[in-house]
């Protein structure tokens, strides 16, 4: 990419080390750079982005305007869907912008405010999802503790801790890119400012990056799976043994959208660009749905909002 002629003249003119100037511009690969594909992307992203928060917004609005839905598993699904519309919120509206004008460029500083809350907003996916597993773990093994364990104090802090989590972990990774310097190479081969690329155009030392990468960010995926994962374990088994089949495809039935929506997050968070805008993109569009389509008393709920026969209220 570095020798590419239409970006060598850009390439020039970087300081060789050091605290990066304000005046310092990154420039964004893209997805594409066949001019006749920049109209056509613009459209499906520009599609996908609108669709992504609708959705979610919908959701948000069905779990806060319903009170049969003021439960922990939707307190928690809400709290899913606005992090959806954060997430895709960090990452679209500047690459619609970049593909419109043609303008690649990203500020230093809005380069590492986008890596920030895209870590963020991505691990609070991670940890949302891990936190319902457990819910649905608590609902469906212990039945008659679950409204003792999962109180309201319960869940507030459930997601106060996954919201300290993320940003612990976006602030480290944040603060070792920071200290980073950038030198002749400056082409971030993405749509958006992540890890692996800035440190790919570094020209300081990333071997403490790197290992802080393998550690930390292995532990917020590792760890999450596992418990997701002993979790439905014991589901599965506590369904297995119910003597009805109409209990267990209700049990079934409960826990399939959540199912649906992890396999198709920790499915996709590999490195190459198509898994990259699946999980940035796709994965945040498809969660409303994924769960409306499979859940009646989120249908009900749109149902309700959309002909105007809603009643808010605070509390779960």
């Amino acid at each position: 990419i570095g020798s590419h002629p239409k970006f060598l003249s850009l390439s020039s003119g970087l300081m060789a080390g050091g605290n990066q100037s304000s005046v310092f511009e990154f420039l964004l690969w893209g997805l594409s750079e066949q001019p006749e594909q920049q109209h056509r992307l613009f459209l499906v992203f520009l599609w996908m982005y609108l669709v992504t928060v609708a959705g979610n917004l919908l959701i948000i609005l069905a779990i806060g305007t319903d009170m049969h839905l003021h439960t922990p598993m939707y307190f928690f699904l809400a709290n899913l869907s606005c992090a959806d519309i954060l997430f895709t919120s960090t990452t679209v509206p500047k690459a619609l912008v970049n593909i419109q004008t043609q303008n690649r460029s990203i500020s230093y500083v809005e380069c590492l405010t986008q890596l920030y809350f895209f870590l963020t907003f991505g691990d609070m996916d991670i940890f949302l999802l891990t936190t319902m597993a457990y819910d649905h773990y608590v609902a469906i093994c212990h039945p008659l503790h679950y409204a003792m364990v999962m109180s309201r104090r319960c869940c507030f802090i459930l997601v106060t801790a996954c919201w300290t989590l993320t940003n612990l972990v976006a602030m480290t990774h944040t603060f070792l890119i920071f200290r980073l310097s950038f030198c002749s190479k400056k082409i971030i081969p993405d749509f958006f400012c992540d890890l692996g690329p800035l440190m790919k155009v570094s020209c300081s030392d990333t071997q403490v990056n790197e290992l802080v990468l393998l550690f930390l960010g292995g532990a917020v995926i590792l760890i999450p799976f596992g418990l997701i994962l002993v979790s439905y374990i014991g589901i599965v088994s506590a369904i297995l043994r119910v003597p009805s089949a109409q209990g267990r495809y209700k049990d079934f039935s409960t826990c399939g959208s959540q199912l649906a929506v992890v396999a198709l997050f920790f499915g996709t968070v590999i490195t190459d660009m198509a898994a990259v805008v699946m999980y940035t993109v796709v994965t945040p569009l498809l969660n409303p749905f994924i769960y409306s389509l499979r859940n009646k008393d989120i249908q009900g709920a749109l149902g309700r909002l959309l002909r105007g026969k809603v009643s808010f209220s605070c509390g779960q």
